[in-house]
């Protein structure tokens, strides 16, 4: 069986001037980045014309045994291509955290692939290394400001910026520099976070324009002062330097999928950490371009889904016209009680048992945020006929179908049937309506996430939490959104919870306000925002052969 690799390798991918013209862009509209890649100029999202429809791709909560969201995705962009509709994938970029960690390449899967995959998964364009560098400046900017007299009086006990660089290294969570005496900075305690965690890069991808970002950036809280003043970017006047280095980053990524199809690749932030989609940028660049445009989130619909539409639709003003929630009879399994080795035979009663993880997905899309879903059920050789029908039937019961989808084997032809119940979907009006409102205290709208779309009983809340949650309503920083932060492999804030679990609380450890992305972070659980390797890194399989060839990766 060929891998991911050796598939995109041996695939003849179109001039990227090519896929410009399918959706009307030309050449004055793209920036070349060798033949495959091109940046677009940002004036083609405010273009005047009907925008087209939005669908979102999210899934069930993830498990060991694959789910196959991006990978689905894309097969639904091309079977709608098939299908000859005018259409445009919008996606995050890899982070070389995961690629060279445990998970592997995030540029999908088999023949359901963005392409060039190789560079996709690795530097790309540079948006990352602009983004970790316009983050790494704005601390060194901080660090200086506070040894060349600290004219704002920032308490460096009270800083709360990190440097930030795209790899899975442990070792750099916690950390104290400026220990080489007087002449090399003030000793303090310091961190880095992986580049995706970052409010850098959240902010990159909820910005609407330069302007916007620029503004954005002047807003992040790097510290506070002694008296507990905020002190911001903008105070250390480094807003304009950021900018600079992020304006080519700002442009969304032009490439194709094995299909041809045009796709839109661009911004990362993690979802059990940030708000985990592609730009904004990107995806109104792709209404203006395509009758339909399907995107995904990262995770489960409970992380992803939820910050996708109660963050990134509520800044954005976007309005999804349909939802696909991925599933697999081996994952849903997994969530009945099974073990990863024991997937290959048939059993009903673990997959009845997992099946309540998929009913609660797609309740929430149809109960809480009012929108028309299907079930897309990525089928593996070992899926029974059995099985299949019961994932059918019991779906089938929440007014909800479920379409096999094999685009992972067969690409866009493998995924015809969905986009024919997508394109229906599309069709029908919807009263899509948010989780929360804004404007309720910041313990409401987090009681809202985990009552209505977690399932939980309600929320508990550390002395320093609630500390935090004081001080953040005195600044006037109440009325944002809420991201949560949270393990993605339960509803719950405890990963071995798996299925629907009933009867929990969450318990909110402390919060935080990212006020240049404009939303409040909550933590729960032991999230990490810098993630580590494993003890069998992918880094191990990646090599590159005598004629520049890369080999193992994905």
């Amino acid at each position: 069986m060929k891998t991911d690799i050796e598939i995109a390798q041996e695939a003849k991918l179109k001039h990227i001037s090519q896929i410009a013209a399918r959706v009307g862009l030309s050449e004055d509209d793209i920036e070349y980045y060798g033949k495959y890649k091109a940046k677009i100029d940002l004036s083609v999202m405010e273009r005047e014309g009907k925008e087209g429809k939005l669908i979102l791709v999210t899934a069930i909560t993830p498990t060991p045994a694959g789910e196959g969201k991006t990978t689905t995705t894309i097969g639904l962009a091309d079977a709608l291509d098939r299908l000859g509709k005018k259409v445009v994938v919008a996606l995050r970029e890899p982070s070389l955290g995961p690629v060279f960690g445990i998970k592997g390449g995030a540029a999908g899967g088999g023949y359901a692939q963005v392409v060039p995959m190789e560079d996709i998964n690795l530097h790309f364009t540079g948006d990352f290394h602009a983004i970790g560098a316009a983050n790494n400046l704005l601390c060194a900017m901080l660090d200086n400001h506070i040894f060349q007299g600290n004219e704002l009086h920032i308490d460096p006990e009270k800083i709360v910026l990190k440097r930030c660089v795209d790899m899975n290294d442990r070792q750099l969570r916690y950390i104290e520099d400026g220990l080489g005496g007087p002449k090399n900075g003030v000793p303090r305690k310091d961190g880095y976070d992986i580049t995706v965690a970052s409010e850098v890069m959240a902010i990159l991808c909820l910005a609407s324009s330069l302007k916007d970002l620029k503004a954005r950036l002047s807003r992040i809280v790097v510290g506070y002062t002694y008296d507990g003043a905020p002190v911001t970017a903008g105070d250390l006047k480094a807003a304009g330097a950021m900018t600079a280095l992020l304006k080519d980053a700002l442009k969304p990524n032009l490439v194709q999928t094995l299909g041809g199809t045009p796709a839109l690749v661009h911004g990362g932030p993690f979802a059990n950490i940030a708000h985990g989609c592609n730009s904004v940028i990107a995806t109104k660049t792709a209404l203006k371009l395509g009758d339909y445009v399907v995107t995904e989130a990262g995770f489960g619909a409970d992380l992803g889904a939820e910050k996708f539409l109660d963050i990134k639709c509520r800044v954005a003003g976007l309005r999804p016209s349909a939802v696909v929630i991925v599933a697999t009879v081996r994952a849903l399994k997994m969530h009945g009680g099974l073990s990863k080795d024991e997937l290959k035979e048939e059993n009903l009663s673990a997959l009845e048992k997992g099946l309540p993880n998929l009913l609660r997905h797609v309740s929430n899309i149809q109960n809480v945020y009012h929108l028309p879903a299907v079930v897309a059920v990525n089928r593996f050789p070992t899926d029974t006929d059995a099985e299949i029908a019961l994932v059918i039937e019991k779906c089938a019961s929440l007014g909800v179908k479920a379409v096999l989808s094999d685009v992972w084997a067969k690409g866009g032809e493998g995924g015809e049937d969905l986009a024919r119940e997508v394109v229906r979907l599309t069709e029908e009006k919807n009263d899509f309506t948010f989780c929360y409102d804004e404007k309720l205290p910041i313990k409401e709208k987090i009681n809202a996430i985990v009552t209505r779309v977690y399932g939980g009983d309600g929320v508990q809340y550390t002395p320093e939490a609630e500390a935090e949650i004081e001080r953040l309503n005195v600044l006037g920083f109440g009325e944002l959104p809420v991201c949560i932060a949270k393990t993605q492999y339960s509803f719950s804030d405890d990963a071995k919870k798996l299925g629907a679990p009933e009867g929990f609380t969450v318990t909110v450890r402390t919060v935080k306000v990212s006020a240049g992305a404009g939303f409040v972070v909550v933590l729960t659980g032991n999230i990490l925002t810098m993630p580590g390797l494993p003890k069998r890194p992918a880094a191990e399989n990646i090599d590159v052969d005598e004629n520049g060839k890369i080999v193992g990766l994905f």
